[in-house]
């Protein structure tokens, strides 16, 4: 199986006023894909990028910092690409956050680490309220901008119907999908 090398959005993501619409459309394509069993290596990396992009935003502005430590188990490839990512979209102010923020969790040592992912985030938690960093929310950098912008402008971007898309993947897996 080779990559498949689009990123695809619906006619209708590409048409909202919401930025996010564009990130969600990418992301549904993405979960599509991983439902037909079509491994993250075989997706498009940007598009991959994008989505863990959003994954950050979303568990950050759910929860703050603590919240996405917490959740993604703290996993080093998916911060890395997350790094790459604030980098190749331009988010400076955001890049140097999550760096700031990474060496709080360096700086700890793996038994606390571990005791905070495998305990609760709620109630009085220490470690959270360390990990917890109000700056995000005063950045003048909107991820959400930046990450709809940086699909917008990719070579590899393509705005189908949603019968258009299905044809697309259907053809990429060699089968029909189900819809929905």
């Amino acid at each position: 199986m080779e990559e498949f090398g689009r990123i695809l959005v619906s006619e209708t993501a590409m048409n909202s006023e919401n930025l996010q619409d564009v990130i969600h459309s990418n992301i549904s394509v993405i979960n599509l894909m991983r439902e037909e069993d079509v491994d993250d290596e075989f997706i498009h990396e940007d598009a991959l990028m994008s989505y863990y992009l959003d994954y950050y935003y979303s568990q950050y502005a759910e929860g703050n910092f603590a919240q996405f430590v917490h959740k993604s188990g703290w996993n080093k490839e998916l911060n890395e690409l997350i790094e790459e990512g604030l980098a190749l979209i331009g988010a400076e102010k955001h890049l140097e956050l999550f760096q700031q923020q990474s060496k709080k969790v360096k700086l700890m040592s793996s038994v606390k680490l571990n005791k905070f992912l495998s305990g609760k985030l709620e109630g009085v938690n220490p470690t959270r309220d360390l990990l917890n960093n109000d700056t995000f929310f005063e950045l003048e950098e909107n991820l959400i901008t930046l990450n709809a912008g940086f699909l917008k402008n990719h070579p590899d971007f393509e705005v189908l119907s949603v019968d258009d898309m299905f044809a697309a993947l259907e053809e990429y897996v060699g089968h029909e999908i189900k819809r929905a």
